[in-house]
């Protein structure tokens, strides 16, 4: 049974790769570029999140709070995407909420030394787009930043904005 797991998450994580390989490789990596293959690779997951969270909620009762919606998230949402739930999740009650993956799966290619944190962003950016999307097919508009500091540790931020 673990192996048909690993069989169903490799075509994901190898997916993910080459689409970061590709965008970056499809225009010159320099300082301004850099910002806008983010940006592309988080619209893409923008873009899948709005359709996963549909199917996902299409047979959910309502969520009565965003904390709710943050627990779906957390639970549901990225067992469904990562195979296992958030590690971890903190919220100042004021529309920020912390979601911590101590280890994260789209990270695990990349080695744990320090040289290689300079790489987390673009590995972490369709994962931000991706919440972001999930969140905005609920009706919650978000800010999601990330960061890892200890790989494949990361810790994604989400700001709800009020409308």
């Amino acid at each position: 049974m673990n192996i048909i797991k690993m069989a169903d998450e490799a075509p994901f994580q190898f997916l993910h790769s080459e689409v970061i390989q590709y965008i970056y490789k499809s225009e010159d990596s320099g300082g301004t570029e850099n910002g806008r293959n983010i940006t592309k690779l988080e619209n893409m997951g923008f873009r899948v999140g709005l359709g996963l969270m549909e199917r996902l909620t299409k047979d959910t009762a309502r969520f009565k709070d965003e904390l709710d919606v943050m627990k779906f998230i957390c639970k549901d949402f990225w067992t469904c995407v990562f195979k296992k739930q958030i590690d971890n999740l903190r919220t100042n009650h004021q529309g920020i909420y912390v979601l911590q993956d101590n280890k994260f799966r789209l990270l695990g290619s990349l080695s744990a030394g320090k040289q290689y944190l300079e790489h987390a962003p673009k590995y972490l950016a369709f994962t931000c787009g991706l919440v972001r999307g999930a969140l905005s097919s609920l009706g919650v508009r978000s800010l999601v930043t990330a960061e890892a500091a200890v790989m494949p540790a990361c810790k994604f931020q989400v700001m709800i904005q009020k409308c």
